[in-house]
């Protein structure tokens, strides 16, 4: 079995470019050989969501960073992978964005079969920022998150008590400062939930390289499920 997250250039499946009708959000979609690395029949889905500078009408940015440009570079996942495109001047947390983001799901789960038990988020700085909106916002689609570089408010916490959270952040980051992954990280865990942040002593802003290049990050995400089907 190949280990996710990690670059296999032999038969490596490349993303396709996909657009939701509806919304209007582009996004970049990787669907894994059917049967490679789960004997059921539903796949795991991961949502990525990018930062500020992949924001446009260019979806080929959004490859710069992140699971897109793994698998760009011929990295293999045990996940559908969906990375949308936010507009120009827009953000992830917006509502408007977040509703796009939904419909993007019901795809994933209706569309492409993916497993409404097995369904993760991810993201970077303003994806970051997006990871714990919208997981905040329907807490009930996630099985677990990985916010990187980001932060939300405290209020969010009481929605996240029943979501794995594992934050990672950068000790010297001066575009986002630390302390928002930490206060978030503090939140979720004095409202009874299970987060846990990583800090990388030595790294500012970009601390989403590393963590990408993790597979401990993937294995994590998918010890994660929740019990929705009866």
């Amino acid at each position: 079995m190949h280990q996710p997250g990690f670059v296999d250039t032999e038969n490596a499946m490349k993303q396709s470019v996909r657009q939701n009708g509806k919304t209007g959000l582009k996004y970049l979609l990787y669907v894994p050989e059917e049967n490679e690395y789960d004997d059921k029949r539903r796949r795991p889905v991961l949502f990525f969501l990018h930062g500020v500078g992949e924001r446009g009408t260019d979806i080929q940015i959004v490859k710069r960073h992140g699971p897109p440009k793994i698998v760009e570079e011929g990295g293999k996942f045990p996940f559908i992978v969906i990375s949308p495109q936010c507009p120009p001047s827009s953000f992830w947390k917006h509502d408007d964005i977040l509703q796009g983001l939904e419909g993007l799901y019901n795809i994933a789960i209706n569309d492409l079969n993916g497993d409404e038990e097995r369904v993760y988020l991810t993201g970077l700085s303003m994806g970051g920022f997006g990871t714990w909106a919208w997981a905040a916002r329907s807490p009930e689609k996630f099985a677990a998150i990985v916010p990187i570089c980001g932060g939300g408010k405290s209020l969010m916490a009481k929605a996240l008590v029943k979501t794995p959270v594992w934050a990672f952040h950068g000790e010297k980051d001066r575009v986002v400062p630390r302390r928002l992954s930490s206060d978030m990280v503090e939140a979720v865990n004095q409202e009874g939930g299970n987060a846990k942040l990583t800090i990388y002593e030595d790294l500012e802003h970009d601390s989403w390289t590393q963590t990408y290049e993790r597979r401990d990050v993937y294995e994590w995400l998918l010890k994660h499920s929740k019990k929705i089907r009866a």
